[in-house]
């Protein structure tokens, strides 16, 4: 289907306005001339644009399709993870925050150097850049979907496409852009989810209707209470799993925490968390019902089956095509804010990649010192190579799997390891740099090897149904299919015990194993007692450590 004159325009302003942005913060104010400016938007940042800019990081495409794909295919039981957002966010704000708000170093992993050495810090920042680099391809790859399924459009357009207004707003302005966009994006995701949702409301007859379908054929279902690992979704599985990753997504990941630095003080930036929350739990609930607003429409010829999509991430886009085409603008707005929902992740990201590039890999090998203006100069071109390096990634994504575990796989192999060894940072001071160095190189082998290291069971997905279907393509079956379709008692006897875990406990082990072998390492090769800054951990910590020290001085 070709896009209408109105759908263009819609699409074509967000993009004008998202590159106008970067443009305007180029030639105003300080124009993006020192590190201060372009890398913490001189930290005057305000509570409400940062709250939306932190939501709308890693709410992205791959939250709106696979969130939604999920609902469709196998009920709601993964909305629980909600609850783990609400869990998260205390232990965010008041146990990490307060450590790395106050070094207020540019790259959050400095931190690492100073409390573990430098191979630990390199190694960390390392993990952290492969993480977001892979997280980036699979942002740009999802929209392509979108573009692809409604109109037509290659791929490899869609891709370049978005990948090219990211760089050059992100190049441009600096932070300031960066955030300012996010604000603008993140209500475009919004406004396209409800769109969604809205349409579905007026077509099935209002929310009892779709309530009542989606209850009928099982897609409301929050009773799992499992507690058996090898469940892929349940309330255990979900809330531990999902809190762990809340906080290694807000707390020790480079792209929030300088976020976070743009506030004048700490009591502004957790006041910024705390806006973000509500802003997270609200388009979290809008997607889900947008999940069960698009099975009250394909409960009785799932498109699927029918051959009309290839893959339940294109379900979105084919919900849109069937309900909005005739309406002029409603698709423009659609695409716009699933393209807005992947620039206001990619643009971030590749903001802290050049940040902790410079900080972490480049100036510690350059003698002599280095201008703030040619600081800024590097950090520009470091923005295009990774937005370079991302946009050929991306056209490799379509062979990572359904875009909604494989992100959450991604964030799982590689924060457990990494938030471990922050967490024993700023909580046990007798870890030294023998003991998390050791656990941190444990704890990343071991999550490789239990999340990409062997074949996994299918996932099994509730039953769907083809009864209404009348015509099918040329992929489908001419003949009418079974009324009903169950994936079937999936068997999982060939499958190695480790292999079978829910991919949601991977960020657990991989931070248990990392805990457990530093503690260990540390506690056998335990050297001479030192004098810690009380500033590297968190504030009870840090209190006892004072009180130590004050009662060590007066006895001294």
């Amino acid at each position: 289907m070709a896009l209408g004159v109105a759908d263009y325009v819609v699409f074509g302003i967000t993009l004008i306005v998202s590159s106008s942005i970067g443009v305007y913060y180029r030639f105003s104010g300080g124009k993006q001339k020192t590190t201060q400016e372009y890398m913490l938007g001189d930290k005057n940042q305000s509570v409400v644009p940062v709250a939306f800019s932190l939501m709308a990081s890693f709410v992205t495409a791959i939250s709106m399709f696979g969130l939604s794909s999920e609902v469709y295919t196998r009920g709601t039981q993964f909305s629980v993870i909600i609850i783990a957002y609400i869990i998260a966010t205390p232990v965010i704000g008041y146990l990490y925050l307060p450590v790395f708000f106050k070094l207020g170093n540019l790259s959050l992993y400095e931190y690492l150097e100073v409390r573990f050495g430098r191979l630990t810090r390199v190694t960390t920042s390392l993990a952290f850049s492969v993480q977001m680099i892979f997280y980036m391809a699979i942002v740009l790859y999802v929209p392509a979907l979108t573009l692809e399924a409604v109109t037509g459009l290659p791929q490899s357009a869609s891709i370049v496409l978005v990948g090219l207004v990211c760089v050059f707003y992100s190049t441009m302005g600096g932070i300031k852009a960066v955030i300012i966009t996010d604000l603008l994006q993140a209500l475009l995701m919004y406004a396209s989810v409800i769109a969604v949702v809205g349409v579905a409301l007026y077509e099935t007859g209002g929310l009892s209707e779709i309530l009542e379908i989606s209850y009928r054929y099982g897609r409301i279902n929050f009773g799992n209470f499992s507690i058996d690992p090898t469940v892929r979704h349940s309330w255990f599985s979900i809330l531990i799993g999902g809190v762990f990753t809340q906080i290694s997504l807000y707390a020790v990941n480079q792209t929030q925490i300088q976020r976070f630095l743009t506030m004048k003080d700490y009591k502004t930036a957790v006041t910024a968390l705390w806006c973000s929350l509500p802003l997270v739990m609200v388009i979290s609930l809008i997607t889900a019902l947008s999940g069960l607003a698009m099975f009250s429409k394909y409960y009785n010829c799932d498109p699927i089956k029918s051959g009309r999509i290839s893959s339940s991430d294109q379900l979105m886009p084919l919900y849109v095509l069937d309900t909005m085409g005739s309406i002029p603008g409603l698709t423009g707005l659609f695409i716009a804010g699933i393209f807005s929902s992947a620039m206001s992740s990619v643009s971030p990201i590749l903001n802290s990649l050049a940040a902790i590039t410079m900080e972490d890999y480049i100036k510690p090998f350059i003698k002599q010192e280095i201008s703030d203006k040619k600081r800024v100069y590097l950090m520009k071109i470091l923005v295009l190579v990774y937005g370079s390096v991302c946009i050929i990634l991306s056209f490799l994504a379509k062979y990572m799997g359904a875009v909604l575990q494989t992100a959450l796989t991604i964030f799982g192999v590689i924060g457990g390891p990494v938030l471990a060894v922050f967490t024993l940072g700023i909580l046990l001071p007798y870890i030294n740099q023998k003991g998390a160095l050791t656990g941190l190189i444990f704890g990343l082998t071991f999550s490789f090897i239990i999340g990409f290291g062997g074949p996994k069971p299918p996932v099994e997905n509730l039953p769907s149904y083809t009864n209404s279907c009348t015509i099918f393509n040329n992929s489908a079956s001419s003949t009418q299919l079974p009324s009903s379709h169950y994936e079937g008692a999936l068997h999982e006897d060939g499958y190695v015990y480790l292999y079978r875990i829910s991919y949601l406990y991977y960020i657990v082990l991989g931070f248990l194993v990392t805990f457990v072998v530093a503690m260990t390492v540390s506690a056998i090769f335990r050297g001479k007692k030192r004098d810690h800054n009380p500033d590297l951990f968190t504030p009870c910590v840090a209190n006892r450590l004072k009180r130590r020290r004050d009662r060590d001085y007066e006895q001294s």
